[in-house]
């Protein structure tokens, strides 16, 4: 839903494993590579422990991709079997030939001699029993028993164990000590220290296409590890509602208000009374509805106001919803100051409103903030820029689009000055825009390029744009849009007017 809002690809915080988006952070990389080599010395049980969501999943299925195409890999994923039951299950995950009605002798002796041809090939079995801990102590004894399974210088199967610490108190049962002394390496995955939050969040954004600047703030990841103990599929689970919730404000940031909301509407959130996320997709729901029905019966609807009155009588409050965009361009200058936690508008709290205008009604006077910058005065080009782009934005439709060409360090005006002359070689030097704008606390300019009634005519011109422009991602907004960061990024300088600066 909020995919092409931020300018993502496919989802980022999928809770099913994907190993295109493993993240080698706090050691993950590392007991891959061991994993790796323990499967190919041959030698004795692994067991890999971890709590829930921590991991274990992911890091069994890289295993499957990781290792060489000589190690076939049986995976089993419900452990609760009795011992006669396992020995089939493994046989039939190898196709040997056999029958639910083989006995186990049967099927000991079918295994045996596989393994023996396999051996002979220089080729190796490996065993991966998910959920270790609910496997009953004699199915355990058995997978002991199979370890048995040796010529005189290698094991011919492999065992590894994945669980959860239970399987640790398991295993200190008597009964089954031998298997224990059996295992010959042990791996425990940690939860995620806030640092690694941070680098997890930014690198699975990135895997999927995410361009701008980092969307989560070491403050921000430090309040998910907070809440999700740093365990990652809690940490997934939080930052997907974060992203809901921003979207459904059409901002663009993440901010406290939108992790605590995404963890009181999880079970492993803070106690009080609880907003479901579930009100928001209603809400976005009947805008998209509204919208839909305005268009097969015109005159239904007659302004995105009315839209919103209907998602308000719905929700109890008022949704901003932003158009969709395209990929975010990269600052030239990554951002490093974390603020604004409170700058945008709350589209949960029903003393709030966003911006609602009507695309008919004409629009209101929107002036651009002033901006402090290193380079005193601003170059006399930057100022007719900016000058032109009030007048611009002061009759503009709300409803139409522009580009978004790029986003530049406000300090730079240099730099900007220089953006604008070479922009004006190939574009129409009057239909270039600037204004200033605030990310994570950050002053930037934000160069845009004409306005357009319809997107399919902004699209068409994005990609008819030189390919150095094109090099900084540029992406399609709405003049509502434009406004609406006008009007945050007044407020920001007005309450925070020490942090307009870098």
């Amino acid at each position: 839903m909020y995919l092409n809002h931020f300018g993502l690809q496919r989802q980022p915080f999928k809770i099913t494993p994907d190993t295109s988006m493993f993240y080698p952070g706090n050691k993950r990389g590392a007991a891959l590579q061991a994993l790796k080599y323990a499967i190919m010395s041959g030698e004795g049980i692994i067991k890999v422990v971890g709590e829930v969501g921590s991991g274990k999943t992911m890091l069994c299925r890289m295993l499957e991709v990781e290792l060489d195409d000589s190690v076939e890999v049986v995976y089993i994923a419900n452990p609760s079997l009795s011992p006669d039951n396992i020995l089939h299950v493994i046989a039939f995950e190898l196709k040997l030939d056999i029958t639910p009605e083989s006995s186990k002798l049967e099927v000991m002796q079918t295994l045996q001699n596989y393994l023996l041809a396999r051996h002979a090939h220089n080729k190796q079995v490996v065993v991966f029993v998910e959920e270790a801990q609910s496997m009953p102590i004699e199915t355990l004894e058995e997978i002991r028993l199979l370890s048995n399974l040796e010529t005189n210088e290698h094991k011919l199967l492999q065992m590894v164990l994945f669980g959860q610490p239970e399987l640790d108190e398991k295993l200190r049962n008597p009964a089954i000590r031998q298997l224990k002394e059996r295992i010959t390496h042990n791996f425990y995955l940690d939860p995620f220290p806030p640092n690694d939050v941070y680098e997890y969040l930014n690198f699975r954004m990135r895997a999927v296409g995410y361009c701008g600047p980092d969307l989560f703030s070491q403050k921000m990841a430090n309040r998910i590890e907070r809440k999700s103990s740093g365990l990652t599929r809690r940490i997934n689970i939080l930052a997907d509602k974060a992203l809901l919730a921003a979207y459904s404000e059409g901002g663009h940031n993440i901010d406290r208000k939108h992790i605590d909301l995404a963890a009181q509407d999880s079970d492993f959130g803070q106690a009080g009374q609880r907003q479901s996320i579930l009100k928001i997709l209603l809400g976005i729901a009947v805008i998209l509805t509204a919208i839909w029905l305005g268009s097969l019966l015109p005159g239904l609807f007659d302004n995105t106001t009315q839209h919103t009155d209907v998602a308000t009588q719905i929700t109890g409050q008022t949704t901003g919803q932003q158009t969709p965009v395209e990929p975010a361009e990269a600052l030239t200058q990554k951002p490093t100051t974390d603020s604004g936690e409170n700058a945008q508008q709350s589209a949960f709290a029903a003393t709030q409103t966003n911006i609602t205008e009507s695309p008919v009604a004409s629009a209101p006077s929107v002036q651009t903030p002033s901006v402090q910058t290193d380079s005193s005065p601003l170059p006399m080009d930057l100022q007719q820029q900016l000058a032109l782009t009030e007048q611009w934005i002061a009759n503009a439709g709300n409803e139409n689009y522009t580009i978004q060409l790029s986003l530049i360090d406000a300090w730079a005006t240099e730099k900007v000055n220089q953006y604008l002359q070479r922009a004006a070689e190939t574009l129409e030097r009057e239909k270039l825009f600037i204004y200033p704008a605030s990310i994570q606390g950050r002053m930037v300019y934000s160069v845009l390029y004409n306005e357009y009634a319809g997107r399919e005519a902004a699209a068409e011109q994005l990609r008819q744009l030189a390919p150095w422009i094109r090099q900084n991602a540029p992406y399609l907004r709405t003049v509502k849009g434009i406004k609406a960061d006008i009007r945050k990024t007044e407020q920001q300088t007005a309450l925070q007017p020490d942090e307009a600066t870098p």
